[in-house]
């Protein structure tokens, strides 16, 4: 069975940097562990980076969260800790300027995954569009979130969200 692991903006400003919260910080030695055994596996491993220029209050997005985060180019924008140690250079990594990332779309429908599990923060805004995203790729795949290895600065959306897939039949686990 062809798998692959989504990791979902696991990125320095997302963990202690402006957006950063405990909660995320938690998350570090579980994502990582998590990597290394996917590729025990056999999987394939893929990362999302939020990425923004540094016009970024004045986008849609910088209005409605006016905090500038994951800016091109800054120490904000890599992957975090033990997670950024994992990844290799065969890694499928995709930069996106908003919520899911589009490229992964057409990367996983060229894959054929039959399996997709993601992991990551924010649950509620960024986990949730890409999962979304990949529920829509591959409908016939049996897509995945790792509650444990996900985290929101909302404790009350975070759940919101996992309930959400849930409903369009995401697997929580």
């Amino acid at each position: 069975m062809k798998k692959c692991l989504i990791v979902v903006d696991y990125q320095v400003d997302f963990v202690s940097g402006s957006l950063g919260n405990a909660a995320a910080a938690a998350l570090d030695q579980g994502i990582a562990t998590r990597i290394r055994r996917a590729r025990e596996a056999g999987e394939d491993v893929i990362f999302t980076l939020d990425t923004h220029a540094a016009d970024y209050l004045s986008t849609r997005e910088g209005k409605y969260l006016p905090v500038p985060h994951c800016l091109l180019g800054t120490a904000g924008h890599g992957l975090y800790g033990e997670t950024a140690k994992e990844r290799r250079a065969e890694d499928a990594v995709f930069c996106k300027e908003t919520f899911g990332a589009k490229a992964l779309f057409a990367h996983l429908q060229g894959k054929g995954y039959e399996a997709i599990e993601l992991c990551g923060v924010v649950t509620n805004i960024c986990v949730i569009s890409n999962a979304v995203l990949a529920k829509t790729a591959l409908p016939e795949a049996d897509v995945r979130v790792n509650a444990a290895l996900c985290a929101s600065n909302d404790p009350a959306l975070h759940q919101k969200a996992l309930d959400v897939m849930a409903s369009f039949q995401v697997e929580i686990i």
